[in-house]
Formats: structure tokens, C-alpha cells, sequence
């Protein structure tokens, strides 16, 4: 029924774009090294194959270059809202991430490289910067620092909140203390209960609905790493983002040092004549620009999650607060800027919080 419907052009019914999705990558495999198939996830393969061919195609002329470099962010823009409206997981962004790191630094090597100008010390650093950035995009996604349970489930009933009341008379048989909560206790029960994952979560922790699980000290999932953004990790994925930016900065300069000869580095992205003379140069040029959207868009992230260490703050309390009216309400944990700093950077050395079942 549904393949009558595409030979037909009819619209589609709802979801059948998703279980075709899901058909075609259970259905493509890979030969594997170590033996047998694995599966292939779709949404690895479109920045494989549109990333070079974009920016090649924006090389042939200044206003194709305009016009893709134009669009190129919209579509990525436009898959984010769309996969994130579903809170499904992809690895579009992730594929994306790591594709343009390496293709820049193939282009950066096959292009830029053979010109002269380059000297050994500067291709080790732009080297070094790009393993390293690697190196701490690994790192930040082995763990958020998920809530894990500590004890297997008991039929005692525990809440995650204040002992408001509790006297030794409320003792039960064999002597469990039965805690009797008022108000703002069972409020706090319900806020830090959670019902997907079955446990009570400690404080500042939250459920990734993308992931499916609870991280300590939730910030927010980032789709470039595919993972979540918690205690355990915050620090390398502040470290991956730095690393990035200057290895970035540095091989954005040595390019436009080399297809824009004599020019200003800082006015070379705007005003480079000649630059569309030959093929190479256009293309260093496209991927020079290309380089700096990211670059911009990755500072400004950097710059917020910044702001919010400095205030002791994450980024999901920040959309809680202006979710529920208050927008500057964010300040509960804040102890002062060298205190902030001081817990954010030590945070990950912790032990995990315990938490406590209930059923």
C-alpha cells in the first residue's frame, strides 16, 4: 500500500517515512573487520557524501558559494528541529562533526600543503590539535555521569526529599523509621521521582528524554557528540570545544595566509581578489569560510556555557526557570565566581550520588 502510494505521488501516511527509515537501515550492512555484518545507521551517510560535494560545487563561482554556504546551515538547522520535535537519537550531527574535521584536514594537507609557506612545526600543531580534539570528543562521550541505582529494588518506599517529621514513635516493626512528609516534602518526592528510569534522582539531575536516562548534574544533549552533557563530562566537553576552536582559528589563518597572499588574515574572508581564478584556491577559500561559520556558531556555544559555569548554572535549569516564568531565578547553587569555578572543575573527581529505589 505504501509503495502505491509513492508511484501515485499521494501523501504519505503518518510515520511511514520513519518505519521506511528504519526498514532500509536494518536491512544495510557493512562487512566488518572481525568477522560478519554490522548494521548501518542512515543518518551517518548524507555528510559523507554532501559535505565535499557542496563545497566543491560552491568553488565553481562566488555566488554558488553564496548560495551553499547560504543553505548549508538552514538544512542542518531544519534536520535539528526536525529529529529534536521527535526526540529521536542520530548520528547525523556526530557524522557531520567528525567528517569536517577530517576533510578539512585532508583538503588542508592535499590542497594547502604542497604550496610552500607551511613549515613543519605548523602542520604538527594543526596535527596535534586535530587528534587532540578528537581525543577529548571520545572522552566526553564515554559518560555523563548517569544515575545509577544503589541497591537492588526493595519494597520499602523511600522519597527523595527533607525528613520534615519524624520522631521515634514513629517507629515501624523491626524498627523502620516511617517518615512522615508534609507538603513541600511530598512536592519534593514528586519533583525528583522519576518515572521513566524508576528511581529517585539526586539533586540538579534530570532525564535526557533523547538518551532515556538520568545524568547527574544535567546540562543538556548535545547531538554533536550524541550524548549528554552531565557531571561526569562537562569539563572535557568545555576542553573539546577550546581545542577545536584554536586549532580551527590557527588553520583558518595559515589558509587565507596562503590563497590570499600580502592580505590582512582578519579582512582576508571578505576581500580576497583573484581568489576564484583557480579551482584550488576557490576551494581553500570555500572551506576557509565554511571553517569559520562553524567556528562562530561553536564560540558562541562556548561563550554561554561560560556564563552559565561562572553562575553555577546549567542549561536545562536555565529553560526550567523561563519555562515556569521566572527567567532570572537561576542563582540557587552560585557560591560566588571563584567558588563556581572551583566546583565545576572538580565535580567530575566525585563519587557518584547514591540513589535509592522505590516500588
Amino acid at each position: 500500500m505504501s509503495s502505491c502510494r509513492w508511484m501515485k505521488l499521494q501523501p504519505q501516511a503518518q510515520g511511514s517515512l520513519d518505519r521506511l527509515s528504519a526498514v532500509l537501515s536494518d536491512r544495510v550492512r557493512v562487512p566488518w573487520l572481525w568477522g560478519g555484518a554490522r548494521r548501518l545507521e542512515l543518518s551517518v551517510v548524507p555528510p559523507l557524501v554532501l559535505l565535499p560535494a557542496l563545497l566543491r560545487l560552491a568553488a565553481l563561482h562566488f555566488l554558488l558559494g553564496v548560495a551553499v554556504l547560504t543553505a548549508l546551515p538552514v538544512l542542518v538547522l531544519w534536520y535539528y528541529y526536525v529529529t529534536h520535535r521527535k526526540k529521536g537519537r542520530t548520528l547525523f550531527f556526530l557524522s557531520l562533526a567528525l567528517f569536517s574535521l577530517a576533510y578539512m584536514y585532508f583538503l588542508f594537507v592535499s590542497e594547502v600543503l604542497p604550496r610552500g609557506g607551511v613549515s613543519p612545526v605548523q602542520l604538527a600543531v594543526v596535527t596535534g590539535g586535530v587528534v587532540l580534539t578528537v581525543a577529548a570528543m571520545l572522552h566526553t562521550k564515554r559518560d555523563p555521569g548517569l544515575v545509577r541505582r544503589a541497591r537492588p529494588p526493595h519494597s520499602t518506599v523511600t522519597y527523595a526529599a527533607a525528613r520534615y517529621h519524624t520522631d521515634p514513635a514513629f517507629q515501624g516493626p523491626g524498627g523502620r523509621e516511617e517518615v512522615l512528609l508534609g507538603p513541600e516534602g511530598e512536592q519534593s518526592a514528586r519533583e525528583d521521582w522519576c518515572p521513566a528510569c524508576g528511581l529517585a534522582r539526586p539533586p540538579r539531575a534530570g532525564h535526557c528524554r533523547i538518551c532515556g536516562v538520568c545524568v547527574q548534574r544535567l546540562d543538556h544533549h548535545c547531538v554533536w557528540i550524541n550524548s549528554c552533557v552531565g557531571q561526569a563530562n562537562h569539563c572535557s566537553f568545555l576542553l573539546t570545544l577550546l581545542l577545536f576552536l584554536l586549532t580551527s582559528l590557527y588553520g583558518i589563518g595559515l589558509v587565507l595566509r596562503s590563497v590570499c597572499p600580502g592580505q590582512n588574515v582578519l579582512l582576508a574572508l571578505l576581500y580576497c581578489p583573484g581568489v576564484y581564478r583557480q579551482y584550488s584556491d576557490a576551494l581553500c577559500f570555500t572551506c576557509a569560510w565554511y571553517c569559520s561559520m562553524v567556528t562562530a556558531g561553536l564560540l558562541h556555544l562556548l561563550l554561554v556555557q561560560l556564563v552559565h559555569v561562572s553562575l553555577n548554572v546549567t542549561e536545562r535549569e536555565v529553560r526550567l526557570a523561563a519555562r515556569n516564568g521566572a527567567p532570572g531565578d537561576t542563582t540557587n547553587y552560585s557560591r560566588g565566581l571563584r567558588d563556581n569555578w572551583a566546583e565545576f572543575m572538580t565535580m567530575h573527581l566525585k563519587a557518584p550520588a547514591p540513589t535509592l529505589d522505590a516500588v
